[in-house]
């Protein structure tokens, strides 16, 4: 019995699971990237152009979200020569501000309005999606799931089998402000 309440659980915890979903993702592979919109940046804005892009989709209160963080600056400071890590959280900016561990080392950024992941169509969290220069979507998923986890095989298979000049193309990262936003002095 305590089997059954835990599979359920789980199921109930993961919207990507319970929905039959494929929970690694996978409806932009190799598709243009929509518009990435951020409302506020928390850490400075970065420079994308010629540069592939790990966007990570999380929030302060989700366990594997946190989980993945160290992982990911450690992402940030092996590759952040050819990529840019940009962790996007819906949360108030005080809310993401207030936590202090895991620090943070990556760029990092609130969509109040959640507008990327919706136009990603991203049902559960944490979803990470790389982008190459070019803006066509390389990697999709949670970058956590046993069997098609994000490790540094697979970003530097990526960066590898970039191909292609990648001058004078960029992702389209637009700041935008809610109009519920109350921080008229922020990014």
């Amino acid at each position: 019995m305590r089997w059954l309440i835990a599979i359920s659980l789980l199921i109930l915890a993961c919207p990507a699971w319970a929905s039959g979903r494929n929970p690694r993702g996978g409806a932009f592979l190799g598709r243009k990237a929509p518009e990435i919109i951020v409302e506020g940046w928390i850490s400075q804005r970065p420079e994308m152009r010629g540069k592939w892009i790990l966007l990570d989709f999380w929030t302060t209160f989700c366990s594997p979200c946190i989980e993945a963080i160290p992982e990911l600056n450690r992402f940030h400071q092996r590759y952040g020569d050819r990529l840019v890590v940009i962790g996007l959280s819906p949360e108030k900016r005080a809310a993401v501000e207030r936590m202090k561990k895991p620090t943070i080392l990556y760029h990092h950024g609130i969509d109040r309005q959640a507008r990327t992941k919706k136009a990603f169509g991203i049902k559960g969290i944490p979803h990470v999606v790389i982008i190459d220069p070019r803006g066509i979507v390389r990697w999709e998923g949670h970058p956590l799931l046993p069997g098609s986890r994000l490790t540094d095989e697979v970003i530097a298979g990526l960066l590898a089998n970039a191909g292609g000049s990648t001058r004078n193309v960029s992702t389209r990262v637009t700041s935008k402000r809610s109009p519920t936003s109350r921080n008229p002095g922020g990014n």
